[in-house]
């Protein structure tokens, strides 16, 4: 755009958020005339009237509030953008994408959103499909402002905070056979597993560990996010390995037996994950304290209670 007619969008954002002339050149540290001068250059323009008189104050025409429906987000993104230490999440209007699994959408999403409507009321959060596959190409290419998961290959230029290691369990319904402790490694192999697979690859941690022993077990069935666990388990004879925090509140309410796997599964650690051109942004570094904070407070409960539920295998 040539330089006058953003100057020009400024003022007519000024304009139709203080809906006064005068306010407006108060806002802008303008004289009265100039605003009035920059009115009628967008009239002209523009070809509408863009405001009218009522009492002492002015309405917006309909050409009016359909152009200030485009350009007001993007013009506050730009200020934003321009001076990167100017973040009041009061008054701030940003929209923030976060790649995440379903269990972390679930496990922050509403104390974030509590946060956002008491300190940042124009903050808006999206949630993006997390996959590993495509972890790192979505912060390159900027399509997501932060990586909430695993197995993230860290360079120079994407940036991390870890924030727990997850606890691998063996979950089923309460009347299931192996619902004990000390289910031995043959039973484990030899039983029917679901698979969470985010990605849709068929195999994961477990079979790895599996097949350092020579051993496989039967992928019976897959799942591309983890909600759909408790209810499967509960009405089939399926088992999963799946971490601890993805069926909280199934193993918390005894809905899932929660039996410790009879194999060592060493788990990805959980971080988050920005690019180094977000490192000094304001706005970003507002979510991630809140963001990671939320993540690492619910983990350390969850841990905690965790130790009371759990059948232990004895036998390693």
């Amino acid at each position: 755009m040539k330089h006058q007619e953003l100057n020009l969008l400024v003022i007519f954002d000024a304009i139709m958020t203080e809906s006064s002339i005068t306010r407006a050149a108060d806002r802008l540290a303008l004289t009265q005339p100039a605003v009035s001068n920059a009115l009628s250059r967008m009239r002209a323009a523009w070809d509408d009237e863009l405001f009218v008189k009522d009492g002492r104050n002015i309405q917006p025409t309909l050409y009016a509030q359909n152009l200030w429906s485009q350009i007001k987000g993007p013009l506050h993104l730009l200020e934003e953008a321009v001076d990167t230490q100017k973040f009041d999440p009061s008054n701030a209007h940003r929209t923030f994408r976060i790649a995440a699994a379903d269990v972390i959408i679930e496990t922050i999403w509403r104390p974030l959103r509590k946060i956002i409507e008491k300190d940042a009321p124009n903050i808006n959060i999206h949630a993006v499909p997390y996959t590993i596959i495509n972890a790192e190409e979505v912060l390159h290419d900027a399509e997501v402002d932060m990586v909430v998961g695993g197995n993230l290959n860290t360079d120079n230029v994407i940036l991390s905070e870890h924030l727990y290691s997850p606890c691998f369990i063996c979950v089923m319904r309460p009347d299931h056979p192996l619902a004990k402790a000390n289910m031995t490694l043959d039973e484990f192999v030899n039983a029917e597993h679901l698979l969470v697979s985010l990605s849709g690859d068929p195999t994961g941690l477990t079979d790895k560990m599996l097949a350092q022993q020579g051993l496989s077990r039967r992928i019976s069935m897959t799942v591309n996010h983890f909600s759909a666990v408790t209810e499967l388990l509960r009405e089939s004879n399926l088992i999963a390995i799946v971490p601890s925090t993805a069926v909280e509140k199934a193993i918390f309410s005894g809905e899932l037996a929660v039996v410790e796997p009879p194999i060592k599964i060493l788990p990805n650690h959980v971080s988050s994950f920005w690019h180094k051109r977000q490192e000094r942004d304001q706005g970003l570094l507002w979510l991630r304290k809140h963001v990671n904070c939320l993540i690492k407070s619910n983990a350390e409960r969850h841990f905690e209670e965790l130790k009371q539920r759990i059948c232990k295998n004895s036998t390693r």
